[in-house]
């Protein structure tokens, strides 16, 4: 059953309580390998449910619109100062709604329509809000995008050091939604102060592993670095923007009143058990393991024919190139669902079918790291993987049902934060 219990939304709307036991169900018995999804805490959940939501705080702590801000101004606080303290930043500002609003503050902060934004393409391995032609950051600025090489899968410094020179954007953005590999922040920054432009980072996936020392930090090389707080930062579905000293008016002011309300009180408190948790001893440890289960899945996908984008990863990610096992990522990912495993189909550099029917999967160890799967379990996972591409491309739906089964067996040891069997 779902933890926190949930007895008065049953006696309420029984139809939507069932659905919220069925999605706690699904999440405790399938191995959850989406990237970009995690497990928050029993203590997150709280946060994030409480009284909380009732609140209205348009401004910032100390200077709000609307009155009864003698617990909310000290909740964000908390939240500022810890991130802060986390990621050794000299400002912090909780309010982003989400990733995507985020970035946008980014804009707005230092762009007018039609300036020149370079960003990292979408199919490279980019994300949307970084000048990709169907969001309104691709639309609204003139944006230039780098890729990643053909023969490495890697980030091409001297290209991305030439479209800058040639483009002059005022931001450059680093990071994105499927890089597998360690972001070389001081090589940005050098392309950067070469042109004067502003970097930024935006650190959404690697947020946590960068908490807790498992990969490079962008603060002392980046103007502005933006993140989401779930992911591998095990926290509720929010945003975060570090910046220096030098940006912090415009940041904020460009959250708040440029492009949001009032915050999401209730977030901003999980947000605040989050980065408690993230200061542990036992998260530093938490984000190293995840490392080590990426890098022992990989190894052991290779060794079963798996063709990976760069050979490997660094983090959390791996994005595999399904084009050598006979079949598309998408009925790939859905068999894999079917078989107990989530994954999304995703696009690969240089990839020749459609975004919508693409050639890859993009797999993480985030979830699964926090359910207490180490190394041990990756070449048992592997062989599930494995198994079930290959049963997609038979159209084997048995083998499929058996390794659901074989997978809600094991993880019937691992407790999920959330979910009591």
């Amino acid at each position: 059953m779902h933890v926190p219990q949930i007895p008065q939304l049953t006696a309420t709307d029984p139809e939507l309580a069932a659905l919220v036991e069925g999605e706690a169900r699904r999440q405790h018995d399938k191995l959850r390998m989406i990237a970009s999804e995690n497990y928050v805490s029993a203590a997150v959940l709280e946060a994030s449910g409480s009284v909380l939501t009732n609140k209205y705080s348009e401004g910032y702590p100390g200077r709000r619109y609307y009155e009864g801000q003698q617990f909310v101004d000290p909740i964000e606080t908390l939240a500022v100062d810890r991130a802060r303290t986390l990621f050794g930043a000299a400002h912090a500002n909780v309010q982003p709604y989400s990733g995507s609003p985020a970035n946008l503050a980014v804009y707005l902060a230092f762009l007018s329509p039609g300036d020149t934004v370079l960003g990292m393409s979408l199919p490279m391995g980019g994300h949307l809000t970084h000048g990709w032609s169907v969001s309104a950051t691709g639309k609204w600025f003139n944006s230039v995008r780098y890729t990643v090489a053909r023969s490495t899968g890697r980030i091409d410094f001297d290209e991305v050091r030439d479209l800058a020179r040639r483009e002059r954007p005022k931001v450059i953005f680093c990071g994105g939604t499927a890089v597998p590999r360690t972001i070389d922040f001081p090589a940005f920054a050098e392309i950067a102060r070469e042109i004067g432009a502003v970097l930024v980072a935006d650190i959404a996936h690697i947020a946590g592993l960068v908490a807790g020392g498992a990969h490079p930090t962008p603060i002392g090389h980046a103007d502005v670095v933006t993140t989401t707080t779930h992911k591998t930062l095990r926290g509720p579905r929010g945003a975060m923007i570090l910046t220096t000293e030098q940006h912090a008016a415009a940041i904020d002011k460009a959250v708040f009143p440029g492009l949001q309300g009032g915050p999401h009180n209730h977030t901003t408190a999980g947000i605040a058990v989050a980065l408690r948790e993230a200061g542990t001893d036992d998260f530093r440890r938490y984000a190293h393991q995840v490392v080590a289960n990426a890098k022992a899945l990989a190894a052991a996908l290779v060794d079963r024919g798996f063709e990976l984008i760069s050979g490997g990863t660094d983090n959390h990610l791996i994005l595999a190139d399904l084009t050598g096992k006979g079949v598309g990522g998408k009925p790939a990912a859905q068999a894999l669902d079917r078989a107990g495993i989530e994954l999304n189909y995703n696009t690969v550099p240089y990839d020749p079918r459609k975004p919508f029917d693409p050639s890859g999967i993009r797999l993480g160890t985030a979830a699964l790291t926090t359910r207490g799967l180490t190394e041990a379990q990756m070449p048992q996972v592997a062989a599930w993987l494995d198994d079930a591409v290959t049963a997609a491309v038979k159209d084997d739906g048995a083998a499929l049902d058996r390794i659901a089964g074989e997978v809600a067996d094991l993880l019937a040891g691992y407790p999920m934060p959330g979910y009591a069997a």
